[in-house]
């Protein structure tokens, strides 16, 4: 995907989040991530914004804190989460190819960084605000096996990942509705190592739909077919979730 597909996605993405948010009350509980309820999912997904918009348009070069969790509820918190949304669309789409600012995991620019990390970040909150309302919107393929490859070469290379096993191990993820769409997961004592495409035998495989792989790698759905040892599900799901820090 483009750094424009990108920021077309995180536009329709923020607008439902924030519609469902409206229709399922601040009050409802989010059976996603059930230790929220719709206000700390907006709380949240709104500081984000506010956070990546800050690197985008005043150029930190080094990490930036967050500027907190904001309080206020009811209609003054879905106003302010659709303006801080709205600024950040607005900021991506008027940035320079060439921005330079901090950020977090390798990309080919700071730029297609910010726009790709918050599409996936507004994405899967999208999915939680709709889970309260009651009905989940669909999940594009193409922005599925984006976040997909995402979250197994990116996010989990990183050092901070617990996907770990004692001994080496191979997990395979694949999209069944989707070309090429196939990951290859190396685990061993240290970080995850993710390669793209089908590279010896795997000890456990994970396929289902692009969409369903996305929101199962996140934790907010069962995996929908799971061959081989299912303990190496089990570990994904027991530690590969990713926290604000």
């Amino acid at each position: 995907m483009e750094t424009a597909q990108f920021i077309d996605v995180l536009d329709r993405e923020g607008r439902s989040l924030g519609e469902a948010a409206a229709a399922a009350g601040v009050d409802a509980k989010v059976p996603t991530c059930p230790q929220w309820q719709v206000r700390d999912l907006v709380r949240h997904t709104g500081m984000v914004h506010r956070w990546a918009t800050a690197f985008v348009v005043e150029g930190h070069t080094d990490h930036h804190p967050d500027g907190g969790l904001p309080d206020l509820d009811g209609d003054a918190l879905l106003e302010w989460f659709q303006e801080g949304h709205r600024a950040l669309v607005d900021a991506l789409s008027a940035a320079p190819p060439d921005l330079a600012c901090w950020h977090f995991m390798p990309a080919p620019s700071p730029l297609r960084f910010w726009a790709r990390r918050q599409t996936h970040e507004t994405t899967v909150h999208r999915v939680d605000a709709e889970s309260a309302r009651g009905t989940i919107g669909p999940v594009e393929p193409a922005v599925a096996v984006d976040g997909i490859d995402e979250l197994l070469r990116s996010f989990h290379a990183r050092a901070k990942s617990r996907v770990r096993t004692d001994r080496p191990r191979v997990l395979r993820v694949r999209a069944t509705d989707t070309d090429d769409a196939v990951w290859t997961v190396r685990l061993s004592p240290e970080p995850p190592v993710a390669e793209r495409g089908e590279s010896g035998a795997a000890d456990c495989e994970l396929s289902g739909s692009a969409a369903q792989l996305y929101l199962s790698l996140w934790n907010r759905q069962p995996f929908p077919a799971v061959t081989g040892d299912a303990s190496l599900a089990e570990l994904w799901r027991e530690r590969s979730a990713i926290t604000w820090s």
